[in-house]
């Protein structure tokens, strides 16, 4: 978010001048005890002004120097983010790649926000500094602004996607046929990195199934996936298929899907839309208004023949690829529950959490997404 610690003005008390007509006593004289009472007071007053004005500067240094040090750090969000601890070295013992670990977390109220945001981050220690976001059924690459702007601003470059038909991709979504066609702009784009050039994949809902198919396609150009409240399908299993097994789970999103017929209604959907009136408690319940106005008027449908299409998904190429996945603890789209089923059943590296977060926390927990995106990309090679 675009929020800075601004610098208060310390405002300096007018010194109290004493004239020398108000130091003497009504009967004359400045030497007699009236007299010297009353400097006494004066002395004892300019005293603690000077002491209090001393105090001031002193603590606009301090908040000036931490300004320097920290950039004008965001103000971290204590209440979301989970991290997995820091190890007494400065090395991270990486995690058996066939397990997942559940974050545990550090928000400690005594840590200063500046530690937990800034983290440090040394890019050129990076596999790479170079995150590509992918949105998830119906968003697109502007759902990310909040990220991008943090990301940047941490010094990473970052690539956010239009897939075919969404955002500002002006193809119509009912005329995708199938997956690829639906993940081309994310191919071309990987397919034109220099030779060598690695990037750190990040897909959100749908996304997670568009992901999954570049890194097959492409393993040696992903150094890392990292799934946020996204389908993470097996070999052989369609997004349809993952939401099938529990169908009376989300009685809110049935609700809320209408099915658009461009070829007619005696043939398949071409699309799924979502009823503007149920995308705040569907998708954003606990996200700013302003972004959820964003969303009412930029989402787009979502083409229904890859939502169909069946992954093929080899241990070779999209097996290589280290996968992480972010959870989102009070998702009212991608229920917890079904998240959790699809973490146990092929399980990521690591799994981390968002307490508090709704489907979209790019908007609902933009920082502690941030941190927890940074936290994933220094984590070294096994």
């Amino acid at each position: 978010m675009g929020l800075c610690l601004s610098r208060k003005a310390v405002k300096k008390k007018p010194t109290k001048r004493i004239s020398s007509q108000s130091a003497v006593t009504p009967g004359g004289g400045g030497g007699g005890v009236g007299s010297s009472s009353r400097w006494t007071r004066v002395r004892s007053a300019k005293k603690e002004e000077s002491v209090i004005h001393e105090q001031a500067l002193a603590a606009a240094i301090l908040f000036q120097q931490h300004q320097h040090l920290t950039g004008g750090a965001l103000p971290f969000d204590r209440s979301a983010s989970l991290r997995y601890p820091a190890p007494s070295s400065n090395k991270q013992p990486p995690l058996p790649r066939s397990s997942s670990s559940r974050a545990r977390s550090l928000t400690d109220p005594l840590l200063p926000a500046h530690q937990l945001v800034n983290q440090d981050v040394r890019l050129d220690d990076l596999e790479t500094n170079h995150f590509v976001l992918v949105h998830g059924g119906g968003f697109g690459a502007w759902c990310w602004y909040k990220t991008i702007a943090l990301l940047e601003r941490a010094g990473f470059k970052v690539t956010a996607i239009d897939l075919m038909g969404s955002g500002i991709h002006s193809f119509d979504t009912n005329g995708i046929t199938s997956l690829s066609q639906y993940v081309k702009p994310l191919t071309d784009f990987l397919g034109k990195l220099a030779e060598g050039e690695k990037v750190i994949l990040v897909g959100h809902d749908f996304g997670g199934t568009c992901i999954s198919y570049a890194m097959e396609l492409f393993p040696c150009r992903v150094s890392k996936a990292i799934y946020i409240a996204a389908t993470m399908l097996t070999t052989d299993q369609s997004t349809l298929d993952m939401f099938s097994q529990e169908p009376a789970s989300n009685d809110l999103m049935q609700q809320a899907q209408k099915f658009l017929y461009a070829n007619g209604n005696t043939n398949p959907p071409t699309a799924i839309d979502l009823d503007k009136s149920l995308l705040r408690d569907l998708l954003f319940h606990r996200s700013p208004a302003k972004d959820v106005a964003l969303a009412s008027v930029s989402m787009r449908p979502i083409p229904f023949a890859p939502v169909l299409e069946k992954l093929s998904l080899s241990d070779k190429n999209h097996g290589s690829v280290r996968r992480f996945y972010i959870e989102t603890l009070e998702d009212n789209a991608i229920p917890i529950t079904v998240q959790e089923r699809m973490v146990n059943k092929r399980p990521p590296e690591r799994v981390f959490c968002l307490k508090g977060a709704d489907h979209s926390p790019f908007f609902s927990k933009p920082q502690a997404l941030h941190k927890l995106l940074v936290e994933i990309s220094k984590i070294p090679p096994p």
